[in-house]
């Protein structure tokens, strides 16, 4: 009798196999299963069967984290490679405090650690609070400054150590903590008055045995525990020993975007008395932002591995791509580089660019606490820099065929099309450093939305937005990275419109080749009859092959557009575009063109195609942006 192969997972597949298998006994050969009572013993044996398949599958996908569902096992899976997933952020902002009416004997104000103000953002009420003490001067009866808040609630837990325990654990009891926030001291005995703060440790480099530090580690139901020394790597805590741990539980992202606060904490004088009679007015520098909510499951399992390959110090441009969203969570995407990829060459530097979740760049402030937190694992003769994101703008003319027959109407279908690529564009495959627009899929996705579709002929346009400095002489460098179609004709770089010093009337400026790598600007002007007039024939130049536009020193007085912007658009070589450096990839279906055309030939009214005339898949068009 041959032997059956159970892989399948599907009921009736199951109870298939085990007839193909009975049958092969002559015993069974000429048996009707189904109206037999063996019937009822198959479907027992299949359901049994399918049961410890689903089982065993399941089992066997969760021991692996690329494949794990559940939360639990995704984390203890990257806690084995030693990572460990960031919690909620909570949001912060700083704010400018004005107290007057204290007392004139008061010389220092203290604000104690909890609750400092409440503010509300989309008719929600938020808390928040000082993670610990902020201490001001008094001059005057009044004290002003800056603190710096975060969104939550002020927690506070404490353990008692018990060596008697062999596996006693220090688990916070809460979830949606920022684990950043969190502060711990340990105190000798329940009576004793004063404390030894222990830091959080990332990794056991550097530690001895008597290091005062914790480790931490994200357990069941999103709570955290905390890990203390064992005499060898870090100190050993006594029975007895009283662990204080106070930190901030946060709504996350949902806290972004407070601006007005109003005081509601607790302040206290240089001798630890409560101040009762003052004014407090607080006015923020900014929203609260920076909030995010607990790391996802895909973010897990993309940066764990990476994280562990970089060994906790950032040498290649992957590792700082690695560290960096573990250092600072509100980053959606991050590109790096070596100085060596430049040219000329820059050795021993790393260039970083990076795009916030909320927003389009990173404060110089953050950029700066970025780098501070890269100090623990930058090596020596690495500078990292940050340059800011480039956006890399991908536009199309696309001429939509269809069949009349079908289609109930044309603006309804083209409307279709444009929420399909606008659904499209929202995707990571394209907003990010190295997204890629794929041509051939956004083909297929046209030709996809409708059956009464039979083709489109698409053609791709890239865009770069230049900031003009106004009244300025200043020459200007636009980077593509992505190879120009050198057009005989030229009109491959086009420009929206713009005034310059000397010159009365709106310019553009647009190429001329020179042969098939270089080319130079011209500055133009378009006359009354739409004929042109050259202002200049060495406004600048082009290099085909680099995708890179350099203008020559030139003082711009106004723009077209507002924010002092000139767009310039540009005629990709390949209709596969690819973000490179620091450039961002962005689909722009709003400023994208689309024109529905009947297909004749498929309607039924032109069927021998003499009166078909395809649009060209290829155009330079009008002259200007």
């Amino acid at each position: 009798m041959a032997l059956q192969q159970f892989t399948n997972l599907n009921f009736e597949d199951i109870k298939s196999s085990l007839k193909d298998y009975l049958r092969e006994n002559s015993n069974f050969s000429d048996m009707d299963f189904e109206g037999s009572n063996l019937s009822i013993l198959i479907n027992t044996l299949a359901y049994n069967s399918y049961i410890t398949a689903y089982n065993t599958n399941m089992v066997v996908n969760e021991t692996f984290i690329d494949s794990a569902t559940l939360r639990e096992n995704v984390v203890s899976l990257a806690r084995n490679i030693g990572y460990v997933p960031r919690s909620k952020s909570a949001a912060k902002t700083k704010v400018d405090y004005f107290i007057s009416g204290i007392s004139t004997s008061t010389s220092t104000m203290v604000f104690e650690s909890g609750v400092v103000a409440n503010g509300s953002v989309s008719n929600a009420n938020y808390i928040f609070s000082l993670p610990e003490e902020v201490t001001g001067t008094v001059s005057d009866g009044i004290s002003q400054g800056t603190i710096e808040i975060c969104q939550g609630q002020y927690l506070e837990s404490q353990f008692v150590i018990d060596n008697s325990q062999p596996n006693q654990r220090f688990v916070l009891p809460n979830s949606d903590i920022d684990t950043s926030t969190i502060k711990v001291k340990v105190f000798e005995s329940s009576s004793s008055s004063t404390s030894t703060e222990y830091n959080l440790a990332t990794n056991i480099i550097g530690i001895t045995s008597t290091s005062n530090i914790f480790l931490l580690q994200e357990t069941t139901d999103e709570r955290y525990e905390l890990l203390f020394g064992d005499g060898v790597f870090g100190e050993k805590l006594e029975s007895g020993n009283i662990v204080n741990v106070t930190y901030i539980k946060t709504s996350g992202k949902d806290g972004n975007g407070v601006a007005g606060f109003k005081f509601a904490g607790t302040l206290s004088d240089q001798d630890g008395a409560t101040l009762d009679d003052f004014t407090a007015t607080l006015n923020a520098q900014y929203p609260s932002e920076n909030g995010d909510d607990i790391e996802n499951l895909d973010s897990v399992r993309y940066y764990a591995p990476r994280v562990y390959s970089s060994q906790h110090r950032a040498v290649t441009a992957s590792d700082y791509e690695a560290i960096i969203p573990s250092v600072y969570s509100n980053i959606e995407s991050v590109s790096a580089y070596g100085g060596e990829e430049l040219t000329p060459p820059q050795y021993g530097r790393v260039f970083i660019s990076a795009k916030p979740k909320n927003g389009s760049f990173l404060s110089d402030f953050t950029k700066k606490d970025i780098l501070s937190s890269l100090k623990n694992y930058s090596v020596a003769g690495i500078v990292p820099t940050f340059v800011d994101l480039k956006f890399l703008f991908v536009e199309i003319d696309t001429y939509i065929y269809y069949n009349p027959n079908f289609a109930g109407n044309a603006e309804t279908l083209k409307t279709s099309v444009v929420n399909s690529l606008a659904s499209f564009a929202t995707g990571k495959e394209l907003n990010q450093f190295g997204g890629r627009f794929k041509y051939s899929k956004v083909l297929s996705l046209i030709d996809n939305v409708d059956n009464s579709i039979t083709s489109n002929i698409t053609t791709v346009r890239i865009r770069r937005n230049l900031v003009s400095k106004i009244n300025q002489f200043t020459q200007y460098e636009l980077c593509f990275l992505n190879s120009f179609y050198c057009n005989e004709d030229s009109f491959n770089i086009k420009s929206t419109g713009f005034t310059v010093s000397g010159v009365s009337g709106t310019c553009f400026f647009t190429d001329q080749k020179i042969d098939s790598t270089n080319g130079k600007l011209i500055l133009f002007q378009i006359l009354t009859d739409d004929s042109i007039k050259v202002l200049s024939n060495s406004f600048g130049t082009v290099d085909y092959k680099k995708g890179e536009i350099i203008i020559d020193t030139v003082n711009v007085t106004s723009t077209a557009l507002t924010n002092n912007i000139i767009e310039v658009e540009a005629n990709p070589d390949s209709n596969d575009i690819l973000a490179r450096n620091e450039l961002y990839l962005q689909f722009e279906v709003s400023k994208s063109n689309f024109y529905m055309r009947k297909d004749s030939i498929a309607s039924g009214a032109d069927t021998s195609g003499s009166r078909f005339n395809p649009q060209s898949s290829y155009q330079i068009g009008k002259r200007t942006r």
